[in-house]
């Protein structure tokens, strides 16, 4: 509810979110590519409660990283092997609650808004804990808000979501198909400009 009251809060933003979430309960792995801090702003409009995977430094943040470790929301230490297995032991917990985890799988906002290579922590969870995959494809947040600037500009964006990709019957050694099927669908839904280079 409040990332929905602050996209609100200015107008020149049009954020739609597009498709259906998918019938059934959940839970699901939920990953988007990640174009803007827009993005978690924009996504706070699914019709979901999800626990959130974050870089830590937002939880460092006053009233911000305070409502994140109120709601459950899961820090990460990017580059910290210790602390990526920590978060995805908390997320395999919540799923198996059934409650769904929502990770950018590129690990940080690109500068151009183009689709980053993907890390492989989503998947492995996924196939870990049985559950689906929900990719969604962003586009247009990175003009709402540049990364590596302060403002704040008119942007039409929508975050649209997408067929779940089962992992019933996939194995550990399945991480880098399931990636890679996920990657071009999501990529596929976005601009020519911003699908970046295949991985």
């Amino acid at each position: 509810l409040v990332g929905v009251g602050i996209s609100r809060c200015f107008p020149p933003w049009r954020l739609r979110v597009q498709g259906r979430w998918p019938e059934g309960k959940g839970p699901w792995v939920v990953v988007a590519n990640h174009q803007s801090i827009l993005d978690i702003l924009m996504l706070s409009r699914l019709p979901r409660e999800m626990k959130w995977v974050a870089k830590e430094e937002l939880f460092r943040i006053p009233w911000v990283g305070w409502m994140m470790r109120l709601s459950g929301d899961i820090p990460i230490r990017r580059g910290d092997a210790e602390s990526g297995g920590e978060a995805l032991a908390t997320a395999k917990a919540y799923l198996a609650r059934g409650m769904s985890v929502m990770i950018f799988p590129e690990g940080t906002r690109s500068a151009k808004g183009t689709l980053l290579p993907f890390k492989s922590g989503a998947f492995r969870l996924a196939i870990e804990a049985g559950v689906p995959v929900l990719p969604i494809a962003v586009h247009g947040t990175a003009q709402g808000m540049p990364k590596g600037g302060p403002w704040v500009r008119p942007c039409r964006a929508y975050a649209r979501i997408l067929e779940p990709v089962p992992t019933a019957g996939r194995a550990q050694e399945d991480v880098g198909t399931l990636k890679g099927e996920v990657r071009r669908r999501i990529a596929a839904e976005l601009p020519p400009e911003e699908r970046g280079a295949a991985a």
